[in-house]
C-alpha cells in the first residue's frame, strides 16, 4: 500500500527521502517517479468522487459515508468499464 512521506515506519511503501550530504541514488529517484504517478491517479480519483452529491452529503453529516463511497467508487468503475 503506497502512503506519502507522513508515514515512514508503518509498514507502507512511502517514498525515498534524500540524506544529509548524499543524493537519491538513480534506481531510488525513479522509484520516487512512479510512486508519484500511482499516487497522482489515485488522489485524481478521490477528487472525482467528491463531486458526487451523495458524498458531499455524507461528508457533511457523517452518517454512511463507508457505503456510499463504496457506491460511488463501483459506479465510477463501471462508467470506466464501458
Amino acid at each position: 500500500m503506497l502512503a506519502d512521506g507522513a508515514y515512514i515506519n508503518t509498514g507502507l511503501v512511502v517514498p525515498h527521502r534524500k540524506r544529509p550530504g548524499r543524493a537519491l541514488l538513480p534506481g531510488e529517484e525513479e522509484d520516487n517517479a512512479e510512486h508519484r504517478r500511482v499516487r497522482a491517479r489515485v488522489e485524481h480519483a478521490f477528487a472525482r468522487m467528491k463531486h458526487y452529491k451523495i458524498l458531499r452529503d455524507c461528508r457533511q453529516r457523517g452518517s454512511g459515508l463507508h457505503h456510499a463511497v463504496q457506491a460511488i467508487a463501483h459506479m465510477h468503475n463501471l462508467t470506466l468499464a464501458v
